[in-house]
């Protein structure tokens, strides 16, 4: 079992930048960002595991992954943050993972209670 607890939502203006901390209770192979607005499908956003990591379109070359495995801390930096970007940002983890897959909510049995992302304009 893994608890993962995320924090640094909020809101900001676009254009804004905002990062997204997720601490979890022990380490995992594989540990994801995914997002879901209201009346939407979640969809990962980003992810990373011992090959690499991978974005998804919408954010690449604006947010950023990152870890540190001895704060057991997955981050996420957002940047140049749209209005489209508004959303529930859920942390993700798992110890089986294929990179293929990294993105897919399906692949992850472990999972936060979310953190709130609102880009105002």
């Amino acid at each position: 079992q893994v608890q993962l607890v995320e924090s640094g939502g909020g809101s900001v203006e676009a254009g804004g930048s905002l990062r997204l901390s997720c601490v979890a209770s022990r380490r995992t192979l594989c540990q994801g960002w995914f997002r879901q607005a209201p009346g939407k499908e979640r969809e990962g956003v980003a992810a990373i595991y011992p090959g690499g990591s991978s974005y998804a379109d919408s954010v690449k070359d604006r947010f950023t992954v990152s870890q540190d495995n001895a704060k057991n801390t997955l981050y996420l930096q957002m940047n140049s943050l749209k209005a489209e970007d508004t959303s529930m940002y859920y942390c993700a983890a798992d110890f089986r993972c294929i990179g293929s897959r990294i993105l897919l909510p399906d692949e992850y049995n472990y999972w936060g209670q979310g953190t709130q992302v609102t880009v105002a304009g």
